[in-house]
């Protein structure tokens, strides 16, 4: 049973490089259109960032050779990067149903009020008011993405780090909002809602290294993807950094072709397939975290809680708990948006990372 268990977490956490088994490009699925936007602000005033650069590079990189259409920008402004962000809405717009449309951007972002905002280079932010007319609303764009008929949309923030910029005014909570993708859609954060990424001294972060190397593992199921950057960032970070993702895509869509060339699965599907519908309880501690980590849920979660609940891995799970329970309440709270939903998370979090926010409402 370990030997099998192990196989599971092997496929959930292959150790190989980008150069070591990355799929001819050539091998990319052609069937679809395919475009993309990249963008990475590093050179802020305040705070400057020294991986979001390379990180774009890397990730627009990588997405050409999957076939992406890329159109790639560093330290854009306000405005340039509200035309980058029209541009590329139009660009979906004709380029027909069977397109897969991917935004990738890595900077500072922020949340207030339960959106989240993408930061310019040259914003002008000093209090919590600012935010709004200084940053990019992603809402916006997503709703306009999610509007035209194409095949997939991909939207990931690899944003959320401590902000530099709020001084004054009401403070505002860490991280990105949990929000919930439109319809055909998987949004992807570098890190969980309400958690920021730790600050990496560069040249690449975890995570884009991450992204880049499952894109470019052939045969991956979408989810799939992004369900191994999870584990692949927590395993890198040692539990400091849990990224996270929802989607609603029911096509069927893989980066790259599964070359004929490769080396074959460590394990049959079927196999794959009832270790991930074991119960937790089940597995060893570390396979059991594994498995939480790929679900990722709560259920999951405190499944894992339940048993082992004196393990150390359990201090990782409980924040991971805690910070998503305090998300999902305050993103029922907003969607009421009534004095009674705002007052009854206040009493359930007085010193809540969004009793900021309640307040604000209240007012």
């Amino acid at each position: 049973m370990r030997g099998t268990l192990r196989v599971f977490i092997s496929l959930l956490l292959p150790i190989v490089v980008l150069a070591v088994g990355a799929p001819d490009p050539a091998r990319a699925q052609q069937q679809e259109k395919r475009i993309a936007l990249v963008v990475g602000n590093g050179a802020y005033t305040k705070s400057p960032l020294a991986t979001t650069a390379n990180d774009a590079g890397l990730i627009a990189q990588t997405l050409q050779a999957a076939g992406f259409d890329v159109v790639g920008a560093r330290d854009l402004d306000g405005d340039t990067l509200r035309k980058s962000f029209r541009d590329f809405i139009q660009k979906a717009q004709a380029s027909g149903p069977g397109t897969v449309a991917m935004i990738y951007l890595a900077g500072y972002g922020v949340q207030l009020a339960g959106e989240n905002y993408f930061i310019p280079v040259d914003s002008s932010i000093g209090r919590d008011t600012d935010i709004p007319t200084e940053g990019l609303r992603i809402s916006d764009y997503a709703r306009q993405l999610a509007a035209i008929p194409l095949k997939a949309n991909i939207v990931v923030l690899d944003a959320a780090r401590a902000q530099p910029f709020i001084e004054g005014g009401q403070p505002i909570a860490s991280g990105l909002a949990l929000v919930e993708p439109d319809p055909n859609m998987l949004i992807a954060f570098n890190a969980a809602p309400g958690t920021v990424a730790p600050e990496e001294p560069g040249p690449y972060g975890i995570y884009a290294q991450s992204l880049a190397e499952m894109i470019r593992t052939g045969g991956l199921a979408l989810p799939d993807v992004f369900d191994r950057v999870r584990l692949r960032v927590n395993e890198a970070s040692k539990g400091a950094q849990v990224p996270w993702n929802e989607q609603k895509i029911s096509a069927q869509f893989s980066f790259f072709e599964r070359g004929p060339d490769a080396p074959p699965p460590e394990a049959a599907p079927d196999q794959v397939a009832a270790i991930r519908n074991k119960p937790i309880r089940d597995l060893g501690v570390q396979d059991a975290y594994a498995a939480a980590l790929e679900r990722d849920t709560l259920p999951a979660y405190e499944e894992f809680l339940t048993a082992y609940p004196s393990d150390p891995l359990s201090r990782r799970v409980m924040a991971i708990v805690a910070a998503r329970r305090e998300a999902i309440t305050w993103r029922r709270t907003y969607r009421n948006d009534s004095p009674e939903a705002y007052w009854s998370y206040l009493r359930r979090y007085p010193r809540g990372p969004h009793a900021a926010d309640a307040r604000r409402r209240l007012a």
